[in-house]
Parts: structure tokens; sequence; C-alpha cells
């Protein structure tokens, strides 16, 4: 009796939060909407994922493998319908992709009912996450995602310390995946690589972000950028930089790319997360540029200061005051899905149109990089504001 009404409210709650409607925020800031509740959460998770729906093996119905987050996930349109490939996290600590679907990319995302399998290679992962996808013009679909191992050369007692690779898979189905060797270059750690969706001169091109450790980017850092000829056994010889970090900035500490870039007829639009340090710790925003078409190595428009950063409830989580991306969605209509995490528990979407990104990132002012800058900046601006009203009165 307590099994059968307890598994009948179980699924009513279930069935409530996945066909919630979500709707859009009012106003907005003109470049992007919010909506008003996550697309994916730790209850999002099937109720055979979690419980052991057999009364005579469990009789009080209790959770067997508890989901605690399902953020950071990567992004394509499939088929027609819109998928998030979560970083999906058990109560132990660890993660594992899985995959949600949408019929519209703004609610009613339920998972698939199997998590993906990832073959390991000869160095098994003791985590992964924060898959990015990209639909290659050699045909096949890559995601490209952290391969976490511990540190071999931590000292005797240091269960924490880790070494963090690129890991790389592609896959004809999203169901099978073949996993290639992890990326390799001169750097001493890989995280938040990307996989460029087209051959750049022959070869295939990967933005990355080298760093000194696991956690710091110390003298390494910012977004990079580097050629492989063969994708099954990745290294690339050399990385150059294309945005690196700077003081005072919202990318201060680290940055590194998010998905895959947008290709429109006026250059490549980046989404990127940047880090800066605060008295509360570290808060991740995200912001926005733009590269040259042809040259994927020169930025042509960087909008000063962040493009979201968590609000609300947002900046509360496992890790508070975060916003990350590591998938979007450019629909044929033009329509941009942003999927984006807050505080490495829950993700969001925001939508926004090509030409509307355009507009941010080729007509928003660039950080001045000092106050006084600024100040000229906003200065100029309501200026302008005031000699249009002016003329209009």
């Amino acid at each position: 009796m307590i099994f059968d009404q307890r598994l009948k409210a179980l699924k009513e709650e279930k069935e409530a939060l996945l066909s919630k409607k979500n709707e859009k925020e009012k106003l907005g800031n003109g470049i992007f909407d919010r909506y008003l509740n996550p697309v994916l959460t730790a209850a999002h998770a099937p109720l055979f994922w979690e419980y052991d729906l057999n009364p005579d093996t469990n009789p009080y119905l209790m959770k067997r493998f508890g989901i605690n987050a399902a953020f950071n996930a990567g992004a394509i349109k499939w088929k027609g319908k819109y998928l998030l490939v979560a970083r999906t996290e058990g109560y132990d600590r660890k993660s594992f992709f899985a995959i949600a679907e949408s019929p519209n990319g703004i609610d009613n995302f339920r998972f698939w009912d199997f998590p993906i399998t990832m073959p390991e290679t000869d160095n098994p992962d003791g985590n992964v996450y924060d898959m990015r996808l990209t639909a290659h013009e050699d045909g096949w679909i890559y995601g490209v995602f952290c391969a976490e191992r511990k540190d071999p050369d931590a000292p005797q007692g240091d269960e924490s310390s880790a070494h963090a690779s690129a890991g790389i898979a592609r896959t004809k189905d999203l169901v099978n995946w073949e996993r290639l060797t992890d990326l390799k270059t001169n750097s001493s750690q890989q995280r938040n690589a990307v996989l460029h969706e087209e051959f750049v001169d022959g070869k295939y091109a990967f933005y990355t972000r080298p760093q000194d450790s696991f956690i710091e980017a110390g003298t390494g850092g910012g977004i990079g950028f580097g050629l492989c000829s063969d994708i099954t056994n990745a290294v690339i010889e050399k990385e150059v930089i294309l945005h690196g970090k700077q003081y005072h900035t919202v990318y201060e500490v680290k940055n590194g790319e998010g998905p895959a870039p947008i290709k429109t007829e006026k250059g490549w639009l980046h989404l990127a997360h940047g880090v800066r340090n605060t008295a509360a710790g570290l808060r991740y925003v995200l912001y926005m540029f733009m590269t040259d078409l042809n040259d994927l190595t020169k930025v042509i428009h960087l909008p000063g200061g962040y493009f979201i950063a968590p609000e609300g409830e947002e900046r509360v989580g496992d890790v508070s005051n975060v916003a990350f991306a590591n998938g979007w969605i450019a629909d044929d209509d033009g329509t941009v899905f942003i999927y984006y995490a807050s505080s490495d528990t829950r993700m969001h979407v925001a939508t926004s149109t090509v030409d509307k990104l355009l507009d941010y990132c080729i007509n928003t002012p660039e950080d001045g990089f000092r106050s006084a800058a600024s100040v000229d900046t906003l200065m100029e601006i309501i200026k302008k504001n005031k000699a249009h009203l002016s003329k209009k009165d």
C-alpha cells in the first residue's frame, strides 16, 4: 500500500514537472530573452533511474541511485528535436552524459531511457563532463569533453589533485560512440576544448584552453587555437591564443570557449565564459566576441563586460555564482537557443536571433580597461541620446 501510494504520487509530480510550460520573462534586455523555469534539473531524471520499482526488493520505494544535478550541457538539433547532452551527476559525485529531448527547445525536456555509454581509453577516466558537440563537415558528430583523472604525482594523502585532458568521441546516431585518443598539446593540462565545424587548410581545428594546473590557468590560460591532421590521434603542435586573460575584466583569472561558434555572413559568433576573483570566490559569467570568417584567430568584435551573468536563484547551487555554457543551437529561421547552466546545478535557456547577436557584438562598446574610459563611453552615449531627444522635441 505504501509503495503504490508513493509511486502514484511520484509519477504525478514528475509528469507535472516535465509537461510544465515555460514562459519568457517580461521585457528582458533586448539582446536575449530569459525563461522563467530551468529546462533541465536533477528532478527531471526518470523514476526508473533513481528507484528500484519492484516492491519486493524496495518496499519503501527508496531512492537507490540519486541524481544530484543536471548541468553544463552540449546541444544539437537532431531529427527535428532539440537535444541536450547534459553533465548528469549522481549522489556519488560522478558525472556521466545523458541526453534530454524537447520538441520546442524551451520546455518538455525528457531524458532518453538510457545514459550514454562512453567507452574508456587505456587510461580510464575518473570523471567525464562538459561535452561540446560539433556536427563536423566530415559527417561525424564529435563530442569533446573534460576527461579527469587523479593526478599520479599528487603527494600521499592528497585525494583532490587531478589532471584534466580533452577527451574526444564521435558518433553517427548519438547512441553508439567511438572513443578516440585524448587531445595532445604542449600544455600540461587541457580543459574546455571545442572542435570547429569546418576543416581549416585540410586539418581539424580546435579551440583550447591551456592550463598550468587542474584549477589555475597560471601562466597559461586564454582561448587557444590549433590544428591537427588526424582526428583519431589528435596532436596539436602549436596553440595560438586568440583571446587571453586581462586585468580587471570579467575574464581576468581565466576564460574558455563555450560551444562551437556559429557561422554568419559577418563572421563567427563566439560564446565564452570568463572568470574573475571576488571576496566571495570565483565568479563565472558568459561573454561574446566575433572572429574573422577566414582568419579564425583574428578577433574582430569584442563587446565589453558580460553577456549573461547568474541572476536571482541562478546564483545559488553546488558551486554558487556561476553561469556556464557549452551548448547553443542556431535554428534555420535565425533563432538561437542559448543553453546555460547556473551554479553547477541546473540548465536554463535564453533565446535570441543571429541578427540580434550580431548587432550586440558589432555595436556594443568595447572595454576601455580603465574607470575613466568607462565614464567616457557613458558620457558619449548620454550626449548622443540627449541630442537625439532634443531633435524630437
